[in-house]
């Protein structure tokens, strides 16, 4: 059964394989699409630092807020990742949420979309969040079904240029 856990080395080689996927198709999230395989690949540890570099105890930037990157894996495969944000500033309301997700798309219509949701709701239900925000592209039909499917209560449908080029869907899902 997949689980979310931290990021760690055991699974650098099947990661890898997701982000080479997902460049490859060109479906994934900007930071998937943007990344440099030869850079991660060659130092690996310096991702991972940087994946926890928001994590609570850090210092932070100004306007950012506490988050941790979790991945979802089954065995020693990587099927995805969540973000979970601990706190949303103005920006994280307007377009972003709580929680961000992606699921790597040889791994997509197998249900992980769900299990990955439900995982990040279990921990942010744990960290005392009563109601957490998700968005997703209006034209985002499969996460449309993944946050309805976990309870996801549509508050509206929003044009935000200064965060994103398309409408999006913000959905509050509640303990």
């Amino acid at each position: 059964m997949p689980e979310l856990v931290r990021p760690d080395a055991t699974y650098q080689d099947s990661f890898l394989a997701a982000v080479r996927e997902a460049q490859e198709t060109g479906s994934g999230l900007a930071d998937t699409l943007g990344w440099n395989l030869e850079e991660i690949t060659a130092d690996f540890g310096r991702l991972l630092a940087n994946l926890r570099r928001y994590e609570p105890g850090q210092v932070l930037p100004e306007g950012f807020v506490h988050s941790e990157y979790l991945w979802l894996v089954e065995g020693q495969t990587y099927l995805g990742r969540v973000s979970l944000r601990h706190s949303l500033n103005q920006r994280l309301r307007d377009y972003g949420g709580h929680i961000g997700y992606e699921i790597r798309p040889s791994a997509r219509r197998q249900g992980h979309g769900r299990r990955i949701l439900a995982l990040a709701l279990e921990r942010a239900w744990a960290l005392g969040l009563d109601a957490v925000l998700v968005t997703c592209d209006v034209d985002n039909f499969g996460s449309r079904g993944v946050i309805e499917a976990n309870g996801g209560v549509l508050e509206g449908e929003f044009i935000v240029p200064e965060h994103h080029d398309k409408p999006i869907r913000r959905y509050w899902i509640k303990r």
